[in-house]
């Protein structure tokens, strides 16, 4: 049993009630802000139907706008990670949040192509930051036991904003012509998804602390023995922590980088083109449809991730966790267009969807076993930035296939040969890892698992799982 989920009648250490009162504090407050950052980052998938006609868009350079927004996150995720680790999350996150919902709802006066890749780019400008911001400051809160479930949770923003996003996106399309001025739907769509982003920024400023020693509603004891705790498993785990260059050089750090790039690629073609192919399947369905539509594989997806990351935590076992549920999406996605049936598109696509989000959780804790400090920032940072290059390469490569084919298919045969090459290499990475701990471990008695969360309460390592060390070579 977690520190988190304390026997009932247990008289719970102020450790334990720290993290019941981070969980209930932080986690609602951050999901809600990632349920925005996520709506204001996709919506251009539910308003690509109306909007690539008006503005006179071709599938490339639809795509080409779509995942210009990646390179603008890219150049500037790791500066924006390093600063808030130096300056605090609060700060650097309410900037984040203010300055996208800005760029967010300027997406509603685009003109035509130039216009569009413009806001595209500075919208992963502004955004760029906040996702790695988050599972940094989360590692300030959380002991390692428990973080695969806690950024589950947290993550559950992405599933819920096709959830709710999706069918919310499609209503403002279809009835937003002519509302504040607008001539058409998808302009005021965005106009009105990108204020709440601003608003939610002006009250983080006020009410996210820093650091648990900064929390007004945990007791100085509570948040001195949390600090102790996580700083206590931070040394044990990595006793030498390496700077900010080491960290960006480290093999682990481009092995996990190129993962999470084939990982990433599969959610962000889901969430690009699953309306047109949803659309295709049926040309009679309005967006308000198309959008509810697209919002049962995210459904599933939700619940499928949050069962992975306990299972992952409650084993300890992090390689399997990732590289099976991606093989899975990688089958679904690369069958699912030859099926006849929309139902069956769906079942497939939703497989595909529960295979993504159901890595991605796992995938956060394992740079954490060997990066802490501004090697963590920069190192999580360049990771989730290589990853989410994806988000470039993936519509555009995608919508290019399509102009050249004239069909889907030939794109998610693409996805799911990305994915399929990120399981092979996280498969290879803790096959290495294993062998080159077995001779300490043998040594040791049985080491330090960095594969296996430490000291995991009442819990033996699985004996599938050699206990070794993600110690660079």
């Amino acid at each position: 049993m977690s520190a988190a989920e304390p026997e009932p009648g247990a008289v719970t250490t102020p450790t334990e009630g720290a993290i019941r009162k981070a969980m209930w504090r932080l986690l609602p407050l951050l999901g809600l802000c990632y349920l925005l950052n996520y709506v204001d980052r996709v919506n251009v998938g539910f308003a690509s139907v109306t909007m690539r006609p008006d503005l006179g868009l071709s599938a490339t350079a639809y795509g080409l706008g779509a995942g210009l927004f990646f390179i603008g996150y890219f150049f500037f995720e790791v500066p924006s990670n390093v600063i808030l680790h130096r300056v605090g999350a609060r700060l650097w996150i309410a900037r984040i949040m203010i300055s996208w919902g800005i760029i967010a709802s300027a997406t509603a006066f685009v003109q035509g192509p130039t216009s569009f890749y413009v806001v595209r780019f500075l919208l992963g400008f502004a955004e760029a930051g906040f996702f790695p911001g988050i599972i940094l400051y989360l590692t300030y809160w959380f002991p390692r036991v428990q973080r695969a479930r806690v950024v589950a949770l947290f993550f559950l923003a992405v599933p819920l904003s096709s959830v709710v996003g999706g069918p919310l996106s499609g209503l403002l399309i279809d009835h937003g012509e002519g509302v504040l001025g607008f001539d058409a739907g998808w302009r005021f769509m965005f106009f009105l998804e990108g204020l709440p982003a601003f608003l939610l920024g002006i009250v983080v400023l006020f009410v996210l602390p820093d650091r648990p020693r900064k929390a007004r509603w945990l007791r100085r004891e509570e948040a001195a023995a949390l600090e102790d705790t996580i700083a206590r498993e931070d040394a044990a785990e990595v006793p030498h922590a390496p700077g900010l260059r080491a960290a960006l050089a480290d093999r682990r750090v481009i092995a996990l980088s190129v993962v999470y790039f084939g990982v990433v690629f599969g959610l962000y073609v889901l969430a690009f083109f699953l309306p047109q192919v949803v659309d295709e399947l049926s040309t009679s369905l309005s967006a308000t449809v198309i959008g509810l539509v697209t919002a049962i594989p995210y459904a599933v997806a939700a619940v499928v991730m949050v069962v992975v990351a306990r299972s992952s935590d409650r084993t300890g076992e992090r390689v399997l966790h990732v590289a099976v549920p991606v093989l899975l999406g990688a089958a679904a996605v690369a069958v699912a267009l030859y099926l006849d049936s929309p139902a069956l598109v769906i079942a497939a696509v939703t497989v595909c969807a529960c295979g993504v989000f159901a890595a991605i959780p796992v995938i956060w804790q394992l740079p954490p076993t060997f990066l802490t400090g501004v090697g963590a920032a920069a190192g999580i940072a360049l990771i989730n930035s290589f990853g989410n290059l994806s988000g470039f390469v993936g519509p555009y490569l995608t919508g290019w296939l399509e102009d050249l084919t004239g069909s889907l298919r030939a794109g998610m045969w693409c996805v799911a040969g990305f994915m399929t090459l990120s399981a092979v290499i996280v498969l290879l990475l803790g096959r290495s890892v294993r062998e080159a701990g077995r001779p300490a471990a043998a040594g040791a008695g049985g080491g330090g698992d960095r594969l296996v969360a430490p000291d995991h309460p009442g819990t033996r390592p699985p004996r599938h799982v050699t206990r070794t060390d993600w110690s660079a070579e």
